[in-house]
């Protein structure tokens, strides 16, 4: 719905925006001096666990995660808050030093933000950071022949629905949280090291949607190995229970007609690609034969990293699962 708006606006003319919204990228870049551009990105919602203080630190991991995705470095960050205003003013504060405990881990300065009283609770963080221009992430960078690799597992999204439907295991529970709360930092740091082209996170539009976004914006198509893909514990163990998430069908009835290859998987493996995700890894899009060594790396550093697919030259279908 939003895509259908926005190209409806009129289009600003700026030279120094180098990454705007015309790509679906993670986030826009501006450019301020010949070395040194700005990474903008924000990003808020409502409590996907029971824990004030873990929901606080999702929400700031899932924040910095888009300038991650783009290869720059969070500097500061305005925080947003809705709360009722009835509300226990602890679980607040919980939320609050949830996130901040990230944004120093992250070496990211909240500098200030902005509250409302709603009778729902939203929390999350508008990012700013820095990065070279020359070396900007974008979604349209995929070239022919290199390697995709993901850097955490899928389920965070039917894990959560079976959390906020009182079914979902402790383990399932402290594997999602662990997940979610863990930044994208370091695999972002690593990735930079090596001849990477592309860059995404995993969020809410599932590994198919983020994976459809990289295709388009290069144009090129991917190839992904579904039993390389990194699943959470009782991830498909959710959807076999019908934990499906609203954002699980919308992203699968907008993206289903671009990928083939059900045949090729379980019903719940298939289900799982579309998943959205938060706080999910990056997709990253590297020369082949820098591959084995950056998982390598990546994996040496703790990072669930593993290598899924391939891009091939742009044909129909636009994804094909093997």
């Amino acid at each position: 719905m939003l895509d259908s708006v926005l190209g409806k606006l009129a289009r600003q003319q700026d030279a120094n925006v180098l990454v705007g919204f015309d790509k679906a990228d993670d986030a826009g870049v501006y450019l301020v001096a010949p070395n040194l551009a700005l990474v903008q990105t924000v990003d808020f919602f409502t409590p996907i666990v029971d824990d004030p203080y873990t929901f606080g630190q999702i929400a700031a991991v899932n924040a910095l995660s888009d300038v991650y995705a783009m290869g720059g470095k969070p500097v500061s960050a305005l925080a947003m808050v809705c709360f009722p205003e009835k509300g226990d003013i602890e679980v607040l504060e919980q939320i609050l030093a949830g996130g901040l405990s990230k944004m120093i881990e992250a070496g990211c300065t909240v500098i200030g933000g902005h509250s409302i009283r709603d009778p729902e609770i939203k929390f999350g963080y508008s990012i700013t950071g820095t990065i070279d221009p020359n070396r900007v992430m974008a979604n349209s960078g995929a070239k022919v022949g290199d390697c995709l690799i993901l850097t955490k597992p899928l389920g965070t999204g039917v894990i959560s629905t079976a959390i906020k439907k009182g079914e979902a295991l402790p383990e399932w529970i402290s594997a999602a949280s662990e997940s979610m709360t863990t930044l994208n930092k370091r695999a972002s740091e690593i990735a930079l090291k090596y001849d990477i082209h592309g860059m995404t996170d995993i969020t809410g539009f599932g590994l198919i949607g983020h994976a459809r976004e990289l295709a388009l914006a290069s144009g090129v198509s991917l190839e992904i190995n579904s039993t390389r893909v990194g699943v959470l514990p009782g991830a498909l163990e959710s959807i076999r229970a019908g934990f499906i998430p609203g954002g699980l069908n919308a992203n699968r009835d907008f993206t289903e007609c671009v990928v083939a290859g059900k045949e090729n998987v379980s019903d719940d493996s298939w289900t799982l690609l579309f998943d959205p995700q938060t706080a999910g890894g990056l997709l990253i899009s590297v020369n082949a034969s820098d591959c084995e060594k950056l998982v390598g790396e990546l994996q040496s550093a703790e990072v669930r990293a593993a290598a899924i697919g391939h891009i091939l030259p742009e044909q129909k279908p636009l994804i094909r699962i093997v």
